[in-house]
């Protein structure tokens, strides 16, 4: 049993930033029940291509993006624009633990759904809203999408090579790390709200923002500029407080060195045999080295491209250097290391047969991980949450199928 498996979760998320959270909660064991719009559900269920493939290798019509943040939920179909669907909703908030949302602001509270009207009903619930902006200030109303906040929070402007050479210019992260890194940021106040509730008894309402997150996660380089007053510029793959710290050509590929410190440049420094740029005083120590990055990464240039990246990745290792390969994901998935700690799992799925999902990075000596159940189909456990959850019977069930409520 997973560390939350005495908790229920009502998700009323979509995309990426809440489910993702969602996901993190039920793969700690908690039971998330993922309410969707009948017929179309989550947006991102038309996400695609790519499509999960059944055993056969036809496509379904269940997206790879959606399959990505929804593991382990029950799908639930209610029609919250009806009032007999918001009362649905009430009825299971007020059997759950945490609500998840994350609709524009006032959406909810316009359907009675708002914190305000739920924690009358249920006072311990943990309610926690994503939004691009947040619950308060001058853009509070506006939608939020992880692209824009990725070129509003500032990490745009430091991801990309520097604008005086080719390709220059800013580039947004391969991954949506704002949805991601709110959906991180959100399970974690999750969390923390359940454990202060243990002691208080209290629910909360919690406010997380995609802005918010994007400046929080820009960490030493919004430090930089804070203590410096100097706008940190784009370095490609260099790294703005060490150095040597970034890829290098070799002879047939590419390479990435980590110097985290002098006595690991010194000890590269002896693998290269180039032990007289440690002795160089431009060079000895590492703000040196910052200061003359130029100098420095032309010299280790030449270097590197004298021998294969297998065999500067071997003496690197062998003398105790980090370093490492830049992988494609086919190679990602094909690295040791990775099938050791078993990142690949698989999954039976109603419509897929059995999918290939990356499993959870968390891991508990105690109350280790379960992945029983998969990315849901839509509606998948209606009848099982409205006739488990709330009680009703199979002619009840029935009629707010006719009425199109679920």
């Amino acid at each position: 049993m997973g560390p939350l498996s005495h908790i229920r979760v009502l998700d009323l998320s979509r995309v990426l930033a809440g489910p993702w959270c969602g996901q993190n909660l039920a793969d700690l064991g908690a039971e998330v029940i993922k309410l969707e719009r009948p017929k179309s559900g989550d947006d991102s269920r038309a996400f695609g291509p790519p499509w999960l493939k059944d055993t056969s290798g036809k496509e379904t019509r269940e997206s790879a993006y959606f399959a990505s943040a929804n593991r382990g939920k029950k799908s639930v179909t209610v029609n919250l624009s009806k009032p007999a669907g918001q009362d649905l909703a009430r009825r299971l908030a007020a059997q759950s633990d945490v609500l998840l949302e994350n609709y524009k602001y006032g959406d909810l509270a316009r359907y009675g759904l708002g914190y305000d009207d739920l924690s009358k009903i249920n006072p311990r619930l943990v309610y926690c809203s994503v939004t691009g902006f947040g619950q308060t200030g001058p853009y509070r109303e506006r939608p939020g999408y992880d692209f824009m906040i990725q070129g509003m929070g500032g990490v745009m402007s430091i991801t990309g090579e520097r604008d005086d050479r080719p390709g220059g210019g800013p580039q947004r992260v391969g991954i949506p790390i704002a949805d991601i890194m709110t959906g991180m940021y959100a399970t974690i106040a999750i969390c923390a709200a359940l454990a202060h509730r243990e002691r208080s008894g209290a629910g909360q309402h919690l406010d997380l923002a995609l802005l918010d997150t994007q400046v929080g996660v820009l960490a030493n380089q919004g430090m930089n500029y804070l203590a410096t007053g100097e706008v940190p510029r784009r370095l490609g793959n260099a790294h703005p407080n060490i150095v040597p710290y970034q890829p290098f050509r070799t002879s047939d590929g590419d390479v990435i060195l980590a110097c985290g410190n002098d006595n690991l440049f010194n000890k590269f420094c002896e693998v290269a045999g180039c032990q007289h740029l440690a002795r160089d005083p431009r060079f000895a120590t590492n703000s040196k080295r910052v200061e003359n990055r130029e100098a420095i990464t032309a010299l280790l240039a030449g270097i590197f491209a004298k021998r294969t990246t297998k065999d500067w990745c071997d003496a690197l290792e062998g003398a105790g250097v980090p370093n490492g390969p830049i992988n494609d994901l086919k190679q990602v998935f094909e690295e040791p290391q990775v099938i050791a700690r078993g990142v690949k799992i698989e999954i039976e799925h109603s419509s897929a047969g059995k999918v290939p999902l990356i499993a959870s990075p968390m891991h508990f000596s105690g109350t280790p991980l379960e992945y029983k159940l998969p990315p849901p189909t839509l509606g998948q456990h209606t009848s099982e949450v409205l006739r488990g959850v709330l009680g009703l019977d199979d002619a009840a069930i029935a009629r707010l199928r006719e009425d199109g409520i679920v």
